[in-house]
């Protein structure tokens, strides 16, 4: 597998967001005086957007649409406050990005979390100059499996799809860059399992960043 390029996700593959995430979703359920979760649960939430977290944190009951647009309005607001009080990057993951842009490997972040606080979270964490292209959820566009954004990424980083590893934790992730015909990389460090990966067409599974740069 040989790559010119390199697209991460987010959260669970540069970034272990859950407990931030995981915090301001509860403290809104707190305040709706509903059941909260404990920090494994919102591994299985994670990585299809926050209206997704919302919906599936809310009891099923509760699921109408204006309490989903509530809580996702006060969700945002709480994290927008919090995102990188106990956000890390993973243990490899500043030593891989820095050996890529070393080696000449053109690099873009997409996520599905709100564009505004994925340039936050990336630029308190990493370099910003380090990615060309730094992408997240916009009101105009499809979220993620939708191919389209990541085939816009990979345009503007001058690529051929092929020529680019998609890296994510989530079934998502892989079935983004199958759709964009990308080379589909699983990192199993992340929220999900490698049975997902594996099932949701990820051609390698990484028990650690570093083992991106052997690919």
């Amino acid at each position: 597998m040989r790559f010119a390029g390199v697209i991460f996700d987010l959260d669970g593959t540069l970034a272990d967001t859950r407990v931030d995430l995981a915090d301001a979703m509860n403290r809104v359920l707190a305040a709706e005086r509903l059941p909260v979760h404990d920090y494994a649960s919102f591994g299985a939430m994670i990585g299809g957007g926050v209206r997704n977290l919302v919906t599936e944190a809310l009891p099923v009951e509760r699921r109408t649409d204006e309490t989903i647009a509530r809580c996702a309005a006060a969700m945002m607001a709480d994290y927008g406050r919090h995102c990188l009080v106990k956000t890390r990057l993973y243990d490899g993951i500043a030593e891989t990005v820095a050996r890529l842009r070393a080696g000449g490997v053109r690099l873009a972040v997409l996520s599905n979390k709100p564009d505004e606080l994925t340039r936050e979270i990336v630029e308190g964490l990493l370099r910003a100059d380090d990615f060309e292209e730094i992408v997240g959820a916009r009101p105009d566009t499809s979220p993620k499996p939708d191919p389209a954004v990541a085939l816009r990424v990979g345009r503007r980083l001058g690529l051929a799809a092929g020529s680019i590893a998609f890296l994510g934790d989530t079934g998502i992730d892989m079935a983004t860059a199958t759709a964009a015909g990308m080379l589909a990389v699983g990192a199993s460090w992340g929220f999900r399992s490698i049975d997902e990966l594996l099932d949701s067409g990820a051609q390698a599974v990484l028990a650690h960043p570093l083992e991106l740069l052997d690919l």
